[in-house]
């Protein structure tokens, strides 16, 4: 069981610390920068990482758990209450930022900032390049060590420079219902279940095809 708790502890983290800092550089005039937010969310992704990442794999997002178990690396049985523990996570994430920020206009949510289909194909993208280092960094479904947090944090930094502006870089089914429940914005979520999960399951065969000469790992069974 503390692999679950550790993940909605984890996605709790990410969620109100990552929307969090949009609000702050919101309700600041844009002194956080985009630079800012990337960096915090490439430097809470690393912290999570280091913290949980051997307890339940530190994955934090429901495309990462898919595309593990997609890969052969994860248990099906664990994939359902692993979402679910993202989604109560991300969920409590938002509620944090109400509290802190009761006057704010948004909560930090995504939406597309130009046509739908550009946001759609930017998060398959951005999630695609996510987990194909996500699966060549891991140790079978954990995410662990100083390598791991340093590579999937510097990735999140990247694309939320690369992507923010176009569709918010979410990558993250969970970071992005946390505050469409809570803010009671559902603008085009649709985008950010789909384009994360095509763009996970697009680098799990090219990532097994790389490392068809390893010995295969057996997906873990840690609860």
């Amino acid at each position: 069981m503390k692999n679950y708790l550790a993940e909605i502890v984890g996605t709790f983290i990410l969620v109100a610390f990552g929307t969090g800092v949009v609000v702050v550089d919101q309700q600041t005039d844009a002194e956080v920068t985009l630079v800012g937010i990337a960096l915090v969310w490439g430097l809470v992704v690393y912290a999570i990482i280091s913290a949980i990442g051997d307890v339940s794999g530190a994955h934090v997002n429901p495309s990462v758990t898919v595309t593990l178990w997609a890969s052969g690396r994860f248990p099906g049985a664990q994939v359902a209450p692993y979402i679910v523990c993202q989604l109560i996570g991300a969920v409590l994430g938002s509620v944090m930022v109400r509290v802190l920020f009761p006057d704010a206009d948004s909560l930090g949510g995504t939406a597309p900032s130009g046509g739908l289909m550009q946001s759609f194909l930017a998060e398959v993208l951005l999630t695609f390049l996510l987990l194909f280092v996500v699966l060549n960094v891991s140790e079978g479904a954990k995410e662990k060590g100083i390598t791991a947090g340093i590579a999937i944090g510097g990735v999140i930094t990247l694309e939320v420079l690369f992507g923010g502006p176009i569709s918010g870089a979410s990558m993250n089914p969970a970071r992005s219902f946390g505050p469409a429940l809570v803010g009671g914005d559902w603008t085009a979520y649709w985008i950010y279940v789909a384009g994360p999960i095509l763009g996970g399951l697009l680098a799990a065969p090219l990532a097994i095809l790389l490392r068809s000469d390893n010995k295969p790992e057996k997906p873990s069974t840690e609860s």
